[in-house]
């Protein structure tokens, strides 16, 4: 991937992240462990972290700009989320990444902000 290269680019922009983001809802929308954690109408959520993903990846800043600053543990405040769900959810994520053929160097970036986040979500300790 070139220096001056974003991920967003070097996956192939917006039509990967939409595929990304399909694939992970696909899963969720499967789990009992997570699908509870989520609302019934999954499509706001799955539009909010496709619009993340993009700018967090180097694509436009349209989240920004309809949503603020992410605030991700802010957001996420209201749901417990444990050792399992963390798991769970980065479970599917990296499985998305897999799906959808996300190659290297972008494929260990993408892991690797995911596994760090999913992680910085923890709130419990059940």
């Amino acid at each position: 991937m070139p220096d001056e290269m974003s991920v967003y680019e070097s996956v192939g922009g917006a039509e990967t992240f939409r595929r990304l983001v399909d694939y992970f809802y696909a899963q969720v929308e499967q789990d009992p462990l997570l699908r509870s954690l989520f609302p019934d109408d999954l499509g706001p959520g799955k539009e909010h972290q496709y619009l993340f993903l993009v700018q967090y990846f180097g694509g436009p800043g349209a989240y920004g700009q309809r949503r603020g600053h992410p605030r991700l543990r802010m957001r996420h405040a209201p749901f417990v989320i444990g050792q399992a769900e963390r798991d769970a959810w980065l479970g599917h994520m990296l499985a998305a990444i897999d799906a959808v053929g996300i190659a290297e160097p972008a494929r260990s970036i993408m892991r690797g902000y995911f596994e760090h986040a999913a992680t910085a979500m923890i709130n419990s300790v059940r």
